[in-house]
This record gives structure tokens, sequence and C-alpha cells, in this order.
């Protein structure tokens, strides 16, 4: 079930977040997950229009959204594959115009998720926080 993210949410949107995280950016550092891990908790979830996917009263996957920027799409990696992140964009989809987001190059993971939705590439640029580059993609419908 998809609903408006609430703050009693936040411990298992991180939990999530963190498990999907580690297998999709095997790149990134134990240090830049720490970093983030406050961002998402202090800066990104305030500032952002999130929606979480609920399964037995468990948070098991989330987008968020900053008016046409998808900001986080995560689901925990147990779930990968039973068509939870395709029904959270395609929720964003029915709520946006359309969708714009930045993705890891070398993400292959959520690289190939957003080619089965349909984003297509716009640009590509460097992360400055980490070195790695980063692909921005569009989806229009």
């Amino acid at each position: 079930m998809i609903r408006k993210y609430e703050e009693k949410d936040l411990a298992e949107l991180i939990d999530a977040w963190y498990s999907a995280s580690k297998v999709a950016h095997t790149f990134l550092s134990e240090d830049f997950f720490k970093q983030e891990r406050r961002n998402i908790a202090e800066v990104h979830i305030p500032n952002a229009e999130t929606w979480v996917y609920e399964k037995d009263n468990k948070v098991i996957g989330f987008i968020s959204l900053m008016e046409n920027e998808v900001g986080a799409i995560f689901v925990d990696p147990e779930f990968h594959g039973k068509g939870i992140g395709r029904k959270l964009m395609e929720h964003a989809k029915s709520i946006r115009s359309f969708l714009e987001l930045y993705v890891f190059k070398d993400n292959m993971i959520g690289r190939n998720f957003y080619e089965k939705c349909g984003f297509i590439f716009m640009s590509e640029h460097l992360h400055d926080e980490t070195g790695f580059m980063q692909l921005r993609l569009k989806l229009t419908w």
C-alpha cells in the first residue's frame, strides 16, 4: 500500500534506504552513507514530498519528490523484483507532469530500473562530493 510519509516512518525508511544503497552503491564509502543518513533525516525528508510503500505495517520502500525531481526511490532489497519500485514510480507519475532525476553512472541496478520505466539520458556530470559520475535522466508521458 502506498501512503503519505509520516514522521513515525523515519527509522524504517532509513533502514530501507541503507539496505538498498549498500546493494546499488557498492562503490560509495561508509563515510558517505553515514553523512547521507543524517542528510536524509535532517534535510531531504523534511523538504520533500515523500510517499512510502507499506507491507504488513512496515515501510519497505519510498519515493521522495521535490517538485518534478525524484530525489530518492529505494526499496528494501528483500522486496526487489516484486514491482514495488514500479508502483512507487507510477504513483509519482500520477501526481506530476514529468519527472527528472540523477543516478550514479556506476549504479547499474538503478540505471536498469529507470530504463525500464522509460527515462531517457539528458546529460552527465561529476558528483563533486564522491568523485563519481552522475547521469541526468528525464521521463515524459
